[in-house]
């Protein structure tokens, strides 16, 4: 199957996973996450009308940023996020290529981005990450201290708070993966009351993508589905 092919692929699967939950098919984004993954297989993507695309390395991300920014004269408007760990030594390179970063999970990361981000461009999107699951090995926050780091979000101006990312332990059986997931879900509708602009509930892989967008995930990020297991 080509890149373009699983897309279409994904795309009906989302189409058909929101019919089920009764939601607009277009509710849920696609986020390809392209991390290691060539030039060659992001301008495939792009050619079938992919336009979001997620990171994981810093240095990696901007190369492609860059490659697509200045070889691509008529290039639609790409759109790219930032969902790995960052490190403070790496917030202004980000600041100043990324359009989102979905991993925030400190103040002082927050800060850093808000003080570096260009004046010519937009508010950087950003999600808080939420350690779901309590895994020591992932990053995030508890969840009771979303309120209060999105609180201190708000006050920075040239971050745009738009809602919660999350990676649950990975769940063979559905009903398991459910329960992280529909915490998720409750966690979003409570940012939404205390705060304008929540839009975005970024969760659901590839092996989970039916049961985030059952509970009310708005993004899926997938890989592997999209452009094959990595090297």
């Amino acid at each position: 199957m080509s890149i373009s092919q699983n897309l279409a692929t994904i795309s009906q699967q989302i189409q058909q996973y929101c019919h089920q939950a009764n939601r607009p098919e277009q509710s849920v984004k696609l986020l390809a996450v392209s991390k290691t993954k060539p030039i060659s297989a992001i301008a495939e993507a792009i050619e079938a009308g992919q336009r979001a695309f997620g990171e994981n390395y810093v240095q990696e991300g901007v190369e492609k940023i860059q490659h697509f920014a200045s070889n691509c004269a008529n290039n639609p408007k790409l759109e790219w996020h930032f969902i790995g760990l960052l490190q403070s030594n790496k917030t202004r390179v980000v600041a100043e290529h990324f359009d989102w970063v979905q991993t925030i999970d400190r103040l002082k990361i927050a800060q850093r981005l808000n003080d570096q981000r260009p004046a010519h461009l937009p508010a950087l999107n950003v999600l808080i990450q939420i350690n779901i699951s309590d895994e020591e090995s992932k990053s995030g926050i508890p969840a009771e201290q979303m309120l209060e780091l999105a609180a201190q979000i708000k006050q920075l101006p040239r971050l745009k708070l738009r809602g919660l990312m999350a990676i649950p332990k990975p769940e063979n059986d559905t009903k398991q993966q459910k329960i992280a997931l529909a915490q998720m879900n409750e966690l979003f509708i409570q940012l939404q009351s205390e705060f304008e602009g929540i839009d975005t509930l970024s969760m659901g892989m590839s092996d989970d993508m039916q049961s985030a967008i059952e509970c009310g995930s708005t993004m899926v990020r997938i890989g592997t589905a999209i452009f094959g297991a990595r090297a």
